[in-house]
């Protein structure tokens, strides 16, 4: 990020000696704080503390109108300079949250001898650092890099030769400035042009976007008036929004004031783009072999750009070869969180002089994959043996090449465990490290013996590097592409790896083996959710200051500028379930405050067993099994009191009673399916009130939806209403502060690590400390119209969604836009009567015009981004709808065994012929003032849409705005 500090410079900082002449210096920061909270100063040299925040220097606040301003000064030498920063801090000095960005600089020249410096701030927000991710900075606004540095930052020129001149030192930050173009100051004195601008104050380009300038002022210039503006040699001036900036000064004594503006960002409408969202598995094209290769990118992003979007989405790319078989399609389910994937490998590329037999091979095995939907196994299996063919030919030649051992020198702290990794998986038959015998246990000893280039399987490890090297030139050619095409590629960080991993084997302290990671119920799911990850050992990995994540954002950051955070709530705090858990219920968060059992019975709650254990009454197990109840009784469960049952030590948690029903010899006896019985045990097995800590037995945590077990309904009145109120405490008020402290350790870690711009999938159970925590960190938040955040409403707003934000009308984890406008009639007619604002019995069929007003409210939205996934984009057209719209979901979240491998039934050779498909999506998003990678748009998505309206739709099967309902004008973002 840019640093808006006041000065910089890079002279070392002088200490406060008696022979040096003394400069008063005064911070002003206006910033608004609760009751109880304080801002001070901390920064590099002793009179703010030396970085410690206990030893800074605290400001008081002034009220001036509307404003709480913030004071303080400090005396120093001539010349001093240091780095500084601005905390917001409780009454004991403990730091409640502290601005983005980099450090600010401060450099005093040495031509100050004497007199008053003040330094104007303004708090600097994670929003503020958004342009200088390399979204922007790299891709969006990469013009501006080829900007000269006209002088260094800092740097003042002019001198105050006269009493009362005053030197104001004017700092702007402007990201996005053409080539040609000039930042100015504008303004109600002459030295600011009275407001003309040829007679503005120009300002100079100090590199990281940062534009500056000294002018001498005479004190009856102030109050000033002012504004920032860029100014084009073809004459095009773009005037900052908003109020006119204002300059006060209080000349109550004589001392020479030098000013230093740091006025932040440049005021300008926000601006705004699209996407489109596929993974990376379901792309089509007419070169691929049976699945969506990384070179395929190329191809999307020319679509992408002629489409008029920004933005290109994936979902994870890494390996997940766990099982070796279709299971490892769930892209969420790391095997490496470095390594990627070989499913997305173009065998084509890996040698310049291939055989003409692999040809053929490769030309036949094309005909044989393409199929309607990804064949897992096959499709893998085919490309490792030509790969491993290809390996054999050319091993030396492209090992012994300069571009493999640069790209080995820079990996191998993760690519040789890996290569092992994978040659233990296939010689053991298995993944479970567990079961590897003294390799079982990672070390350095055993790793280096494993990778010897003595050792007989040593070309076995060299393929896998020579895998990943491909892999990595193949995946860097599309990323550069799409870079120099002003298209983000964005990446996804999953939440969680497999316990069956290089990561998990390698680094084994940074994980809770004996735990399972998932999600409460919540839209998806009403059971809840189990993905079977270990959950982070986040003490342990705090110890090295979160070097295993910082290392796996550098890795990613090496093809994306963006990347979406995987349930980011996961850093606040995680649902945690014990390794015998199968479903997602009986879970408690970590980290979190239980429920003690002092509490508790301070709150007359005592029959602690009577409410951890399963409440299962005969009556219960005749309603919920029926005839079969007595049978299924006898082999499961005994009873322990009259009516009263248990279940058996060998099936009372869920993966044993799933065991004991795999092999249980009764099931031919049963009038029931194997599935329903699981339900039914799995059900009964819930029916507790209270789970008891396993690590601390008088620690106690409340189940999910206490009120709906019969355990719960069958208390008196105290223990329910204790309960009730317990419950809502422990799930909605007492862990906020520690999840808010919890993800202001773990995030910023992330954020820091890399340059990427970050995106966090907030959908769920949202506590209240999540969206100001995003807000502070410069975090965008995603928005799915069907999943509003906002209670009691079925239906999001999108024209009402904050500007950083992600909009979309569906994602990866839901039914696509066709499907569930058509699941579901009732909703629909809601939809229609709410949403589209009409009477009108609503289409049974999401017909392209439905999907045009979707995604036009989408586009419209205030959002930072509006992303599609490319379902929702095809259902534009007619004709692109004809294969069935259950057909088109990429994963069901209530199937944790659900096979991942949708593929778009429409190659991208095909979409790219499609004029008609891209004229429409790009006037759409053009349309709403949205940013294209072509300018000049607008006017032409107006007319393109008044000829829809007037032709109907035999003259456009594409898309036009829905019949009867009143056409809104573009949302104007402020």
């Amino acid at each position: 990020m840019a640093n808006l500090g006041l000065l910089s410079g890079t002279k070392s900082s002088k200490s406060l000696t008696k022979s040096a002449k003394s400069l008063n210096v005064n911070f002003r920061i206006p910033y608004y704080t609760h009751w109880g909270q304080s801002l001070l100063v901390c920064g590099s040299e002793p009179v703010l503390g030396s970085w410690n925040v206990k030893k800074g220097f605290l400001l008081s606040p002034v009220h001036q109108d509307n404003e709480l301003i913030w004071c303080g000064s400090i005396t120093v030498p001539s010349g001093f300079s240091c780095e500084y920063t601005y905390y917001v801090v409780d009454d004991e000095k403990n730091v409640l949250r502290w601005e983005m960005g980099k450090k600010r600089k401060l450099l005093l020249p040495e031509t100050i001898k004497d007199g008053e410096v003040l330094l104007h701030d303004l708090w600097q927000t994670g929003g503020d650092a958004l342009p200088f991710r390399s979204a922007f900075k790299n891709v969006i606004f990469r013009q501006s890099i080829s900007l000269n540095i006209e002088k260094p930052e800092g740097l003042i020129r002019n001198k105050l030769d006269q009493e009362d001149s005053i030197l104001v030192h004017f700092k702007i930050c402007c990201p996005n400035v053409e080539e040609g173009s000039s930042v100015y100051v504008i303004g109600s004195t002459s030295n600011l042009g009275q407001w003309k601008i040829q007679n503005a104050f120009k300002l100079s380009y100090a590199g990281e976007s940062i534009w500056e300038a000294d002018c001498v002022m005479q004190r009856g210039d102030f109050p000033i008036k002012y504004k920032y503006c860029k100014y084009g040699k073809t004459g095009n001036i773009s005037l900052e929004t908003g109020p006119n900036r204002t300059l006060s000064i209080d000349f109550s004594n004589n001392q020479r004031r030098y000013i230093f503006l740091s006025d932040g960002m440049m005021r300008e409408m926000p601006w705004r783009g699209a996407g489109v969202a596929i993974p990376m598995f379901s792309v089509r094209s007419e070169a691929d072999l049976g699945v969506g290769e990384f070179l395929d990118l190329k191809l999307l992003v020319d679509w992408a750009v002629e489409s008029g979007f920004h933005l290109v989405q994936l979902l994870p790319i890494n390996d997940t070869s766990v099982h070796g078989m279709w299971w490892d399609s769930y892209p969420y389910s790391s095997l490496s969180v470095f390594a990627l994937h070989p499913l997305y490998m173009r065998v084509q590329a890996l040698s310049q002089s291939m055989p003409e037999d692999i040809k053929k091979e490769i030309e036949k095995a094309k005909l044989e994959l393409d199929k309607k939907d990804v064949d897992y196994e096959a499709t893998l299996a085919t490309k490792l043996a030509i790969a491993k063919k290809l390996f054999n030919l050319e091993k030396d030649l492209i090992l012994n090449s300069s571009a493999f051992q640069k790209f080995f020198s820079e990996n191998e702290h993760w690519l040789k465990p890996y290569a092992a990794f994978c040659f233990l998986r296939d010689f053991f038959e298995t993944s479970d490290h567990s079961q590897w015998g003294r390799f079982s246990h990672y070390s350095e000893d055993k790793l280096q013996k494993l990778i010897s280039k003595d050792s007989l399987h040593y070309d076995v490890i060299r393929f896998h590097y020579y895998l990943q090297f491909h892999l990595h030139s193949q995946l860097s050619e599309a990323a550069e592409y799409a870079r120099k095409k002003g298209v983000v590629l964005k990446g996804d960080l999953p939440i969680g790896v497999d316990r069956n991993s290089v990561d998990t084997w390698v680094y084994p302290n940074l994980f809770r083996m004996n735990t399972s990671t998932g999600a409460p119920p919540d839209y998806f799911d009403k059971n809840g959710q189990n993905w079977g990850f270990p959950t982070y050992n986040w003490e342990e990995m705090s110890k090295d200051n979160y070097a295993w994540w910082c290392a796996r954002l550098t890795q990613m950051s090496k093809y994306f500028t963006a990347y979406r955070i995987d349930h980011i709530l996961g850093f606040f705090r995680i649902w945690e379930l014990p390794d015998h858990a199968m479903t997602g219920l009986l879970g408690k968060f970590r980290p979190s405050i239980p429920l003690s059992q002092e509490e508790l019975e301070r709150e007359g709650i005592w029959d602690f067993d009577r409410l951890t254990r399963p409440y299962i009454r005969q009556e219960d197990l005749q309603e919920k099994l029926g005839s079969s109840w007595t049978y299924i009784a006898a082999n499961f469960l005994h009873e322990f009191q009259k009516g009263c049952y248990e279940f058996n030590e060998d099936c009372n948690t869920e993966k044993k009673i799933a065991a004991k029903l795999k092999s249980c010899a009764m099931k031919s006896m049963l009038l029931e399916s194997e599935d329903k019985i699981r339900r039914d045990l799995f059900d009964l097995l819930k029916t507790v009130v209270l789970i008891r800590d396993r690590e601390d037995p008088k620690k106690f945590y409340p189940r999910f939806n206490i009120e709906d077990t019969p355990s719960f309904k069958d208390l008196d009145d105290h223990s329910k209403n204790v309960l009730k109120r317990l419950y809502y405490d422990y799930y909605f008020h007492r862990q906020e502060n520690l999840w808010r402290e919890n993800a202001m350790k773990t995030l910023p870690a992330l954020l820091n690590s890399s340059d990427m711009m970050a995106c966090g999938e907030d959908l769920g159970l949202i506590p209240s400390c999540v969206h100001p925590v995003m807000q502070d960190l410069g975090l965008i938040g995603l928005r799915i119209q069907r999943m509003p955040s906002e209670p009691g409403l079925e239906f999001g707003i999108p024209s009402q969604y904050s500007y950083m934000t992600v909009c979309a009308p569906s994602c990866h984890d839901c039914s696509t836009l066709r499907a569930w406008w058509e699941e579901d009639e009732e909703r629909r007619r809601r939809y229609f009567k709410n949403v589209v604002g009409s009477d009108a019995l609503p289409p049974s069929q999401c017909v392209p015009e439905v999907t045009y007003f979707v995604l036009r409210q989408h586009v419209e939205s205030p959002s930072m981004w509006a992303i599609f996934p490319l379902q929702d984009l095809l259902a534009l057209k007619e004709d692109y709808t004809t294969r069935p719209a259950t057909e088109e979901t990429i994963n069901d979240p209530t199937n944790p065994k659900h096979y991942w491998r949708y593929r778009v039934h429409v190659t991208l050779e095909s979409l790219q012929k499609d004029k008609e498909l891209k004229t429409t999506i790009k006037d759409l998003i053009c349309g709403s003032g949205r940013s294209c990678p072509q300018a000049g748009q607008a006017s032409a998505a107006t007319t393109s849409e008044k000829q829809q309206v007037a032709g109907g739709r035999e003259s456009n099967p594409v898309a036009k705005p829905l019949n009867a309902v009143p056409q809104k004008e573009a949302v104007a973002v402020v």
